[in-house]
């Protein structure tokens, strides 16, 4: 263990055996899913008829997105991909890391109606001058930037996996700071405007950067970084060595891929404007 973590930091509790799936629920991903789901249906159908936000119902497609992103919580953060990843295999745990930002943001502001938002924001201008300074381009890319790469710093990596206070904490970070550098590209209301196509593409490929380096120097690291995954049980023959330098991989390919579908999107969405 790295000298820099307190010495008094005891491991959690973690199994000791070969892996085995289970579709175990934890309360706190149902319970917050659930509560985020029910918020939903509640601003889409009743709170629009009692405050007349829109005259006609949200587009299905929102609706499936929405309920994509709550999915996509229960999935990842629930059964064989929650043990994988916090027990046995850096991989999957890089794996759940990708879709909690980069999966999960872009569904869940897909999914939200502009009519749904705009009200809140003008009648609390505060809110929107508070979301205004966040989603700047800059801002947005700093935040998300520092909060990826602080976390995967050995000794804060490996405080977060064996406090798993400082876990829960870390994924919301995560979803947050995801949410956030999504939204300049994403946003549905002009009160927390987006970019245009042009500017937006240059932000996605900007942000991608960081990523590969943090992506590269653990894909390309001569021996394991994170003692966490040293020290469990090994799964599917892989090697903590080679388990670690699939997790960069993946950052570093299907990552970037990912973020430059964005991209592409964007360029034959600006191209067909300008058509």
């Amino acid at each position: 263990m790295p000298a820099a973590l307190p010495l008094l930091l005891l491991d959690r509790e973690r199994p000791t055996g070969p892996f085995q799936p289970d579709w175990g629920l934890h309360p706190s991903v149902v319970v917050g899913t659930v509560l985020l789901g029910a918020l939903y249906v509640w601003g889409i159908t009743a709170a629009r008829r009692r405050w007349r936000l829109s005259d006609a119902p949200a587009e299905p497609w929102r609706i499936v997105c929405f309920a994509g992103a709550l999915l996509t919580l229960l999935l990842s953060l629930n059964g064989p991909v929650h043990d994988l990843s916090d027990y046995y295999l850096f991989s999957a745990h890089m794996f759940q890391h990708l879709v909690l930002t980069l999966l999960f943001p872009p569904l869940l502001i897909a999914g939200i109606p502009g009519w749904l938002l705009s009200p809140v924001l003008r009648r609390h201008p505060g809110a929107a001058r508070a979301g205004r300074v966040l989603t700047r381009p800059l801002v947005a890319a700093i935040i998300f930037t520092v909060t990826i790469t602080i976390w995967h710093v050995v000794t804060f990596y490996e405080l977060m996996m064996r406090d798993h206070d400082v876990h829960i904490l870390t994924h919301i970070l995560f979803m947050v700071s995801a949410v956030i550098m999504w939204w300049p590209v994403m946003s549905p209301v002009p009160e927390v405007p987006r970019l245009s196509e042009g500017p937006a593409m240059l932000y996605l490929f900007l942000v991608s950067i960081p990523m590969q380096l943090v992506a590269a120097l653990i894909s390309l690291a001569d021996d394991p970084l994170y003692l966490w995954y040293v020290d469990a049980p090994r799964t599917w023959g892989l090697s903590p060595l080679d388990d670690q330098k699939i997790g960069g991989l993946m950052m570093w390919v299907p990552a970037n891929l990912w973020i430059f579908g964005a991209i592409a999107i964007l360029f034959f969405r600006w191209a067909k404007r300008e058509a």
